[in-house]
């Protein structure tokens, strides 16, 4: 899991004595799916202010309030991980391994999602060259495109079954070596790519219904990453918390949209996201305000994130792309041409989220959160699905750019206190290590609430 390539690229400089020169094929394999799992944290660590799942215990503090932050340590290490996959792709195409090939272009397409998803225009196409430290910058359009075509190329990698090198189960940290799990995920985030220009002209619905049915077909397809050196990160933002370290504590926005004040039932999630506190409530942190008087304080009397949580407990998997996810994907999809469907996806979607989270299926919240939140075929609306989506992919990169696709409109989301941009953010400036690196390359950008080319 450690292992990691000492190939030189866009970051590595230097050689470093203390890593391995040749490292095999299984033990690349190894590194980059623990990454991809890890920069799934990275990222969402970033991006959850300001969906408003998490809020910052002080008052102004600058991940609230959109001032500019320094993310050199995330930009970095998306880009030390697509480093290492591609090391894995050479020694794929070498060893003619469809299954490690198809694997490599899976992950490389997700972390370049990543990367253009916060940063907009980034490097790619010259990135990894040996001799290249300034790569120049591709466009946003054409970083959606080679995301694209890199899964278009591990779908077709994937599928066969001729592969000369099978996956190593024991170092694959995502599927444990099951290539048609692969396959599935690759179907999965070809959807996403698909829906995620739904603001554009080039926006097709029935492509992104033409893939699902080779995607997951339940909970148990899902793509996540369990295996820590010492636990989920998110489990020790959790002990962070306890030790009064004051991190993770839950917006109030999160959590009002489950504890009955925004819709008006109470949605059982919250009891397997949250403990209640010392006053036996739900109850969050204002996003710019910081913690409730007495201020930064130990009393625990706002909800913050829990160990005890199946999603963020210490062995919980960081997930990746989930089923729930896709049937709201499908009921956003299928929405104006055939409602009837998008209403079973958008049903199958909440189901599978509260399975996921194990609230029993017989519990009498459950039930009639159901029934509250069940309309009618007929009735079904965009702002539904997204109300829905937004609790399934609690802790999940793609949760900021639904929101930006859906403009914010979540029933009572506001401006966090003390904003310094007059509207909600929609994208990061460049960061310093990069501007110190290749600054001659950056292109010239405008405030933080910018829009990328998809959100336009």
């Amino acid at each position: 899991m450690v292992l990691q390539s000492c190939r030189k690229n866009y970051f590595e400089l230097n050689e470093n004595p203390s890593l391995v020169a040749n490292p095999s094929i299984s033990s690349l394999l190894s590194t980059a799916t623990h990454k991809t799992g890890m920069n799934n944290y990275n990222v969402t660590s970033i991006i959850s202010n300001y969906v408003q799942y998490t809020a910052n215990p002080s008052a102004s503090a600058a991940s609230d309030i959109y001032q500019e932050i320094d993310n050199t340590g995330t930009w970095d290490a998306l880009y030390f991980a697509m480093a290492d996959i591609s090391d894995m792709k050479a020694l794929a195409i070498e060893q003619e391994s469809s299954e490690y090939l198809g694997v490599a272009n899976v992950l490389i397409s997700y972390h370049l999602t990543l990367v253009t998803d916060l940063w907009g225009n980034a490097p790619f196409s010259e990135a990894f060259q040996e001799t290249n430290f300034t790569p120049k910058y591709d466009s946003q359009e054409d970083l959606y495109k080679s995301s694209m075509t890199l899964l278009d190329s591990a779908i077709a990698q994937l599928a066969r079954t001729d592969s000369k090198v099978k996956l190593a189960a024991a170092k694959d940290l995502i599927h444990a070596g099951a290539r048609a799990k692969w396959l599935q995920t690759a179907y999965a985030l070809k959807a996403r790519l698909l829906i995620k220009v739904s603001k554009t002209a080039s926006y097709n619905p029935a492509s992104v219904l033409a893939v699902l049915p080779n995607a997951y077909k339940s909970n148990a397809d899902d793509a996540g990453m369990g295996a820590y050196f010492t636990r989920n990160p998110w489990a020790q933002v959790a002990i962070n918390n306890a030790g009064n370290t004051l991190s993770g504590w839950l917006s109030e926005q999160f959590i009002d949209h489950l504890n009955g004040k925004t819709y008006g039932i109470f949605d059982p999630r919250l009891r397997k996201i949250s403990r209640p506190t010392v006053n036996n409530v739900y109850i969050g942190t204002v996003n710019g305000a910081g913690n409730r008087p007495p201020g930064n304080n130990t009393v625990k009397d706002e909800n913050y994130i829990d160990s005890s949580s199946t999603w963020t407990g210490t062995f919980s998997p960081v997930l990746i792309m989930t089923y729930a996810e896709q049937k709201f994907i499908e009921a956003e999809a299928a929405l104006t041409t055939d409602p009837a469907r998008a209403y079973t996806a958008y049903l199958a979607g909440i189901n599978a989220n509260m399975d996921k989270l194990q609230v029993p299926a017989t519990d009498p919240e459950r039930v009639a959160y159901l029934a509250s939140a069940s309309v009618g075929a007929g009735s079904l609306t965009k702002a539904l699905i997204f109300k829905e989506k937004y609790v399934a992919t609690y802790l999940n990169p793609e949760a900021w750019n639904d929101a930006r696709r859906f403009d914010y409109q979540y029933k009572d989301f506001t401006l966090p206190v003390n904003a310094v941009l007059p509207t909600f953010i929609r994208r990061l400036s460049y960061p310093v290590g990069e501007r110190s690196k290749n600054g001659k390359n950056i292109p010239v950008i405008g405030p933080q609430s910018e829009r990328l080319w998809w959100d336009k």
